[in-house]
């Protein structure tokens, strides 16, 4: 399987080099851009059906992707598993179900996403889910940037892990050859 998700993000540009200025305020020479796989539907299809394999037989009722990443993840891997999705976002810095969209006590929740580093927005869902009631059955995403490190509470699969490497600024070796730097993502300081 990995082999699979490395040529489609390799064919699709998910992978980018360069010098990247992360959302943590560290700095890396890679960066995943998993958009860039969303335009393909072929390809998300083939993804997200990969990434709901193990919660196929689990009586999964509502996928819920954290807006932005996870909202198209969401709309394929339910339609892979003939149930209903909706995304969280941010209201005042925490995410919440807006637009209408609720979740009902006792239902079985799938969160998907598309690349983990430290799972805050994912565990800021999880927490949103379960208030109302709902069981969070598990968590998946694309890419695991955590090392295996990120604890969220729930069973978590993912579809390949990265390990790629971060520096500060003050010790960033691009920084220190000159390489302009560039602030990828949907995210803005």
């Amino acid at each position: 399987m990995r082999d699979r998700v490395l040529e489609i993000f390799e064919k699709t540009g998910v992978l980018l080099e360069g010098h990247f200025l992360l959302t943590s305020g560290r700095h890396s020479k890679q960066y995943l851009q998993c958009a860039q796989v969303l335009q393909y539907p072929e390809y998300t299809e083939e993804l997200c059906s990969l990434l709901i394999e193990p919660y196929k037989d689990k009586g999964i009722e509502l996928v819920v992707g954290p807006a932005m990443g996870g909202i198209i993840i969401a709309y394929e891997a339910a339609r892979n598993l003939g149930c209903r999705t909706v995304f969280a976002e941010r209201e005042n810095g925490k995410m919440a179900l807006r637009r209408g969209f609720e979740v009902s006590k006792g239902e079985k929740i799938l969160i998907v996403e598309d690349v983990i580093t430290t799972g805050g927005s994912v565990k800021e869902v999880i927490d949103l889910t379960v208030k109302e009631g709902a069981e969070v059955v598990g968590v998946s995403s694309f890419v695991d940037r955590s090392e295996g490190k990120a604890d969220l509470g729930k069973p978590f699969t993912s579809l390949i892990s990265f390990n790629i490497e971060t520096y500060s600024p003050q010790n960033c070796p691009l920084c220190e050859k000159g390489v302009p730097a560039v602030k990828p993502g949907s995210r803005k300081s």
